[in-house]
């Protein structure tokens, strides 16, 4: 079964994830991989990347998952919130409002992604708050993310 892997990374976060991806499945059978691009449509399956921007995929993924037609696709993206499986799942669901209804959606994945320092800054300069606190705190979680073990259940799910 050939695949795809079309991904869309500002901080890198979700390149590692598509990296990933492309060491979890046969070399052979890969048709493309890049950024979100119509040559991504020879596949079978496309693995389809995406950083969280407003709670939802990035424009660029949206304007690509819209142009679907009747491809099967993975889902894969990084939040700088993470762990929570319910927010996860909220960013998938807006997500998956992009695709037609003749797309089918065969696994989806997400973690979370370190932010660049400009979103800390931002945090510091707030009013002292439980808020602030818990942002800052987060922030400093997401740091090391991607990590390997991030990477690895990525991989099992894709391969099971």
């Amino acid at each position: 079964m050939s695949y795809a892997i079309a991904y869309s990374s500002r901080t890198g976060n979700t390149a590692q994830l598509a990296q990933a991806v492309r060491e979890a499945l046969s070399e052979e059978e890969c048709r493309y991989f890049g950024e979100p691009h119509a040559e991504a449509l020879v596949a079978d399956t496309i693995y389809v990347g995406f950083w969280t921007d407003k709670g939802t995929c990035d424009e660029q993924t949206a304007h690509f998952l819209k142009g679907l037609t009747n491809q099967r696709i993975f889902l894969f993206g990084t939040a700088g919130f993470g762990g929570a499986p319910a927010y996860f799942d909220q960013i998938l669901g807006r997500v998956k409002e992009n695709l037609g209804p003749n797309v089918q959606v065969v696994g989806t994945y997400m973690c979370q992604g370190k932010m660049p320092q400009v979103v800390r800054d931002r945090y510091e300069g707030m009013e002292d708050s439980p808020r602030r606190t818990a942002m800052l705190e987060n922030f400093d979680r997401a740091l090391c993310h991607p990590d390997q073990g991030d990477l690895d259940r990525l991989k099992e799910q894709i391969t099971h």
